[in-house]
């Protein structure tokens, strides 16, 4: 019954701006970490960013000063934001709530296209 399902994306500008949200539902009892990945057209899913319990974040290098993770426990919501978006962002972006020994649980995803 677990289910994430994010919204926010579309079609922007370069140096445009984006804030996607993931809205959780369900009954998770345990989580490693809580994560966003993205899939480019025609290439494989990377890893975007992630936040653990305590509230540390983490970033892929090349989203590094442009995009913030952040969540909302009361909401029950992540939140991606992501700022000075380039070509290069275009994809589907998803989010992710990591688990012991399982894949994880997967939205289905947002896409996310930057115009050049």
């Amino acid at each position: 019954q677990v289910q994430l399902v994010e919204s926010g994306g579309g079609l922007v500008q370069t140096g445009g701006s984006l804030r996607l949200s993931c809205a959780i539902s369900g009954n998770i009892p345990s989580v490693d970490s809580m994560a966003w990945y993205r899939q480019p057209p025609g290439k494989q899913r990377e890893f975007v960013a992630s936040i653990l319990r305590s509230g540390t974040t983490n970033y892929v290098d090349s989203v590094k000063g442009r995009f913030t993770m952040s969540r909302d426990n009361d909401k029950n919501t992540l939140y991606l934001e992501m700022n000075g978006l380039q070509p290069e962002d275009t994809a589907v972006y998803f989010c992710v709530i990591r688990v012991p020994n399982q894949p994880g649980y997967w939205g289905r995803g947002t896409q996310v296209t930057v115009s050049s």
